[in-house]
């Protein structure tokens, strides 16, 4: 039944109940009024009920502050500030205006602004739920999968080029792509499917089908060099897993510190001091590191040491980027040696590594003999030396860092908008999957076929949440006019 603020009453219900054909909302109560809404999937005019309850939340965060935002959403908004502001006559939509806030059971002023926090709730108002304003423009149409998920990244960014992609993935570009390649999946199925059921009536050329079959493959390549991008968008959006590792007593934990410039990890002179993975998330040239400081690698007889040098060894073969740490003046001063002393870690041979050769104040005579033989020719990894001790080497080590992030995270303004979610890849990999299988039923049995289009469609739409039949039966009368 209708309810407002503004009094005006609830229609009897003994009033016809509307009937949309196109199966938004229940069928409610109603009588024109002008708490009725339209539809926003068709003409007809909608009771309000449809639209669900009155909800309210704090969108301005908590904690002390001044001024805080309520947000409200549901039939009972324009009620609620009336009651709010005391006024018949509302502000002229979209338009800021300075109210006097009054309590609407006694009328006593309780502050002046545009919109304030009070205690208390007002009746026909229910709190919220998480993510339920997002939930209602996504039912409404407003934004679609990818798009609420770009402002829940949005809202949790911590570095700039997370914000980057996320707002961009929120103004729909990742919706957009995929909403495009739904539709040229859409007009490959109802062309097979016009061809299936009007081509024995003449009524679809013999060419159709080998057109179906160029689109399929096209689409095939294209979202496959789309899943190929090296994880770039959750790179990003979850940080790169760095691992700091080397033998005991390196330095691990002092660069760890250095690093997050805070004593995260206890440093002592006594090796194998760290056990366990210390873990720390930082910002470097605005992208996301979550970086570890792990135990030292070696042959340990301590148990406790032992458990801490296997997890060690698991967080080095599930990293993204190595941090190699070797103490600059006990390796050798040939490449070869020194080579082999990196290797004697085992980082994965894939995995992207920076050596950091730790206490460089230390070098005497042959620090010269150790920087040449870092630029010898010799197949290492990216050199720095540093050291901890005196920050020395600290700017060329977060420049390298910034470099090996930005080339394994991408510019999030380039190019095509990358994966941001595993549920968007797993989704993509199950379509490609489909398209193969039409290839290999469409040899045989068009009727299969088509359920692998079908089958891919669905994936696709499960990713912006846009699944729909209607439109099959729009392009085949659109494209092929059957029937007349």
């Amino acid at each position: 039944m209708c309810t407002v603020w503004s009094g005006i009453p609830a229609p009897p219900l003994s009033h016809r109940i509307h009937t949309h054909l196109c199966g938004w909302g229940a069928p409610q109560p109603c009588t024109p009024s002008p708490c009725c809404l339209p539809c926003p999937r068709c003409a007809q005019r909608l009771c309000s009920a449809a639209w669900g309850d009155t909800i309210f939340a704090v969108s301005s965060g908590h904690g002390r502050c001044g001024v805080a935002v309520i947000r409200t959403s549901g039939p009972g908004s324009r009620g609620a500030l009336q009651s709010l502001t005391g006024r018949p006559a509302l502000p002229p939509p979209r338009v800021l205006a300075l109210r006097r806030i009054r309590d609407p059971a006694t009328g006593e002023p309780l502050d002046r602004g545009l919109v304030v926090w009070f205690q208390g709730s007002l009746p026909g108002l229910r709190p919220a739920e998480p993510g339920e304003f997002t939930r209602r423009a996504f039912r409404r149409g407003k934004l679609d999968l990818t798009a609420a998920e770009g402002l829940g990244d949005l809202i949790h960014a911590e570095t700039e080029a997370q914000r980057r992609q996320a707002l961009r993935q929120m103004e729909g570009e990742l919706g957009r792509l995929y909403q495009c390649w739904s539709n040229t999946l859409t007009q490959a199925l109802a062309h097979l499917e016009a061809y299936i059921d009007f081509s024995e009536d003449d009524n679809v050329e013999e060419e159709v089908l080998s057109q179906v079959d160029a689109t399929v493959r096209a689409l095939e390549q294209e979202i496959g060099s789309h899943l190929q991008d090296g994880r770039r968008g959750e790179l990003l959006r979850g940080g790169v897993r760095a691992v700091i590792a080397g033998p005991p007593n390196v330095g691990k934990s002092s660069l760890l510190n250095l690093l997050c410039q805070r004593p995260a990890a206890i440093v002592s002179p006594v090796a194998g001091t760290t056990r366990d993975v210390v873990e720390v998330a930082l910002n470097v040239g605005g992208y996301p590191l979550v970086l570890s400081d792990t135990a030292g690698l070696r042959d340990a007889t301590d148990p406790v040491e032992q458990e801490g040098v296997s997890r060690a060894r698991d967080r080095l073969q599930e990293a993204d980027l190595v941090l190699a740490v070797l103490d600059a003046a006990a390796v050798p001063t040939e490449p070869v040696g020194l080579g082999a002393a990196l290797g004697l870690l085992q980082p994965p041979p894939t995995t992207p590594c920076i050596l950091v050769l730790n206490k460089a104040d230390l070098l005497e005579g042959n620090g010269g003999a150790l920087r040449a033989a870092c630029t010898q020719g010799h197949p290492l990894p990216p050199v720095t030396f540093l050291s901890c001790k005196t920050g020395e080497g600290l700017d060329h080590l977060l420049a390298l860092l910034a470099r090996e992030l930005a080339r394994l995270c991408g510019d999030p303004l380039s190019g095509s908008p990358s994966l941001t979610q595993s549920r968007h890849s797993l989704h993509l990999r199950q379509c490609i999957a489909a398209l193969a299988r039409y290839g290999q039923e469409s040899r045989s049995d068009l009727g299969l076929a088509a359920e692998q289009l079908r089958l891919a469609r669905r994936h696709l739409g499960s990713i912006t949440g846009h699944v729909s039949t209607e439109d099959v039966l729009d392009i085949i009368f659109r494209d092929f006019c059957v029937g007349k």
